[in-house]
């Protein structure tokens, strides 16, 4: 991907904190959910409950699909991300430890203390989502604007679709 656009998602995904992410229930049918999260780059990582649903599904398939957006009243001024990406139980405590740290940069305004105790790495379960493909919307360049990147192509270059809806 050119360093344009991956500037761009990074700039989207540092500005937001939360994202609607769709797993697979045993069913087969997809659950969406809003959750919040921290990236490294365009690693991202979120937490859940151990025994929830999300965590479930992902055991079975750790296949997700995701969203970065955030409200506008001006239809023409949608930006955002959808993701395809992979979702990986962090297991190494050095990781945990790690992102948990890095919650309170993105969740309070500096110097000011969380609402709640930090859970610790055995509380609760840490999610790796790395993307396969990311969507770039931006509707400032057109209705349906989007620029694709396959972030595994080689040398990935960003291609454009106009979608017409």
């Amino acid at each position: 991907m050119d360093d344009a656009t991956r500037r761009k998602i990074l700039d989207l995904l540092d500005a937001h904190r939360i994202m609607t992410l769709a797993t697979l229930r045993p069913d087969g049918w997809p659950q969406a959910t809003t959750v919040g999260y921290v990236n490294e780059g365009l690693v991202l990582y979120f937490l859940c409950g151990p025994d929830s649903q999300k965590a479930r599904n992902l055991a079975r398939d750790d296949r997700v699909s995701l969203t970065v957006d955030h409200d506008t009243p001006d239809i023409m001024a949608i930006t955002g991300l959808s993701m395809a990406a992979h979702a990986t139980r962090v297991r190494d405590r050095a990781e945990a430890e790690r992102v948990l740290q890095l919650l309170p940069g993105k969740y309070t305004e500096p110097a000011t203390p969380l609402p709640f105790p930090m859970p610790t790495p055995d509380q609760i379960a840490i999610f790796r989502v790395e993307p396969e493909v990311i969507s770039v919307l931006d509707y400032r360049l057109g209705f349906g604007h989007t620029d694709l990147v396959d972030c595994h192509a080689p040398a990935a270059r960003a291609t454009t679709e106009a979608a017409a809806h």
